[in-house]
């Protein structure tokens, strides 16, 4: 039987491979898209039985080549750029393929974990799973939002048995996100940024915001992947929040950063305001692109998820990035 991981080679699918081999299962079947294929390097150091692109897999399926030989499907393929502009193949890859492989694990019993997003909320600013708080404000987030309406309605049904458990990713972070360009976490580019000129850049404030001030709640992706393998070890469906339930701000992440680095470095660490005073944290003008479409601020409920058994605690932003920034250090090449 195997485990499929769609998205494998992505940033929380690899993630999710590693911690599953981790627990000793490697009957991994890896369905991804290598078109860019700088991303197969988040595969190198994990254990998988099989790797298929994404059409070659959903193919399969409706082929019936792996009837009865899925124990679970973790469904974290996606076009994740909240920029895309292109409706037609968001809807294609985000919502129309999600549906057909729901359609299979419902069809076959084979319990289906997958990543939504808090995209889906939009400008609100209450994060509770329910209807009205919902209005994305991107095609990205009404992909996500149309699937878990289809979800909904499954859940709905009297018969309905198999798991189906989706998680609304807030702001994740971690390593083996490297390939994500632009849509990497902001924590890899105040990395990268720190690292190279020394200095790390953030938006003026906007929407009421002080600069730096938008708020944003930051998970780490380990604790991403301890609720995914809670769920699928407990068998609980349901659409729940995948916060820490605390909002943080970009300067409260460009400060963990650099005092992380300093850290290393066996430098002592600095408060927000000498890091603003020595020009470490700069500010620059909030992009015209992203007016109107940008989350300033973000906090999860996490109470659905409590309530579901779930009773771990989350890593802040000063714990996590530190994590995050030993993980880099580590992985830079060698002079």
């Amino acid at each position: 039987m195997y485990t499929i991981v769609t998205g494998a080679a992505g940033f929380i699918g690899s993630n999710l491979v590693k911690a599953l081999n981790e627990r000793g299962v490697t009957d991994i079947i890896a369905v991804d898209n290598l078109a860019r294929a700088d991303k197969f390097r988040n595969l190198v150091d994990c254990e998988i039985a099989d790797y298929l692109d994404k059409r070659d897999f959903i193919e399969a399926l409706a082929a019936g080549e792996f009837d009865g030989a899925i124990e679970a499907v973790l469904h974290q393929g996606a076009c994740s750029d909240t920029m895309e502009t292109d409706g037609r193949y968001m809807m294609e890859n985000n919502y129309r393929y999600s549906v057909e492989l729901l359609d299979f694990c419902l069809d076959q019993g084979v319990p289906f974990l997958y990543a939504s997003s808090a995209s889906v909320y939009g400008a609100g600013r209450v994060f509770r799973e329910s209807r009205e708080c919902e209005a994305p404000l991107n095609v990205y987030g009404y992909s996500k939002f149309l699937f878990d309406q289809i979800v909904r309605r499954r859940l709905a049904e009297a018969d309905f048995s198999t798991q189906v458990a989706g998680f609304r990713y807030f702001n994740v972070y971690g390593p083996r996100e490297n390939h994500k360009g632009r849509m990497a976490s902001v924590a890899f580019h105040f990395f990268n940024q720190y690292r190279a000129e020394g200095r790390v850049k953030l938006f003026e404030g906007c929407d009421g915001y002080a600069n730096g001030e938008q708020r944003r709640d930051f998970v780490f992706i380990d604790d991403v992947v301890k609720v995914n393998l809670h769920f699928l070890d407990k068998g609980r469906s349901g659409i729940y929040n995948l916060g820490t339930g605390r909002a943080q701000s970009f300067n409260e992440v460009a400060a963990a950063t650099v005092n992380a680095c300093r850290a290393a470095a066996g430098e002592t660490p600095l408060t927000l305001a000498e890091l603003r005073q020595r020009g470490v944290i700069e500010y620059i003008a909030f992009p015209e692109a992203l007016k109107g479409k940008y989350q300033s601020h973000t906090e999860a409920d996490v109470s659905r998820l409590r309530e579901a058994g779930y009773a771990a605690p989350f890593a802040g932003v000063e714990e996590g990035v530190g994590h995050y920034v030993q993980d880099r250090l580590n992985h830079e090449p060698s002079a």
